[in-house]
């Protein structure tokens, strides 16, 4: 079957080759759903290499976040954008995989990740996971842990409201939608350590530090770290 399955990929590429998530360009051999080009032109946020930088301040201000990055900037209108659009809405899960490997990866080089001990992302909603049919929270994640060399956990944490969507909301309403959203189920395999909570964008940080709030309450003598795929430039106040 494996045969059979690889025999159709290198057919249908054939006919119809990947393109690039970012640009759309023809993908050729050795690229995977990014370009090379796009690679070495995205607009990476370089906080997994500080130990202090903007995104960790903003947490800090709330609660005693221990790490905090963010790997792309979110830049509206932008082939970056769409990537992150086509693995949240578009069912291109591979993407968020990719993406998350490539993160984990900077994130293992940085050093300032290498104790981590598990990778939690952002749970959904049951009702939400299966109206969407995948959590890409979870891709992003699986490639972050394969890289650092740690486990996934997908039990422990759970979202416990099925709050409407942060995008639509104002950024004073933000906070409210999700107070109380998540919990903990058995705390005390969370208990004393270095967990790593997992999101696609962080705007306003309203969602993962409610979810941060909620684990550290459960298991006061962990330690949280957090990672977003992208976040918003404008919210952080960092300069273009």
């Amino acid at each position: 079957m494996s045969i059979l399955n690889d025999w159709w990929q290198d057919l249908r590429a054939l006919f119809v080759p990947d393109r690039c998530a970012v640009c759309g360009k023809p993908l050729v051999a050795g690229e995977e759903v990014i370009c090379v080009l796009c690679r070495a032109l995205a607009p990476l946020t370089g906080y997994w290499r500080e130990a202090d930088n903007p995104l960790l301040d903003r947490c800090r201000d709330q609660l005693p976040i221990h790490r905090a990055s963010a790997f792309l900037f979110f830049v509206h209108g932008s082939g970056w954008r769409d990537l992150i659009h086509g693995f949240k809405y578009r069912n291109m899960w591979r993407s968020a995989r990719v993406m998350g490997a490539w993160y984990g990866r900077c994130l293992g080089e940085s050093g300032l990740y290498d104790d981590v001990e598990v990778v939690i992302p952002l749970p959904l909603h049951p009702l939400k996971q299966c109206h969407r049919g995948y959590n890409q929270s979870e891709y992003i994640a699986e490639g972050i842990a394969t890289e650092l060399g740690v486990p996934v956990d997908l039990r422990s944490v759970y979202r416990r409201h099925n709050t409407p969507s942060q995008a639509l909301r104002a950024r004073r309403e933000r906070a409210a939608n999700v107070e109380g959203a998540f919990a903990v189920r058995r705390p005390e395999r969370l208990a004393g350590r270095h967990i790593l909570l997992v999101d696609d964008v962080m705007t306003t940080g309203s969602t993962l530090l409610s979810c941060a709030e909620a684990v550290l309450r459960a298991a006061p003598d962990c330690r949280v770290s957090i990672a977003a795929l992208a976040v918003s430039r404008h919210e952080l106040g960092v300069k273009s």
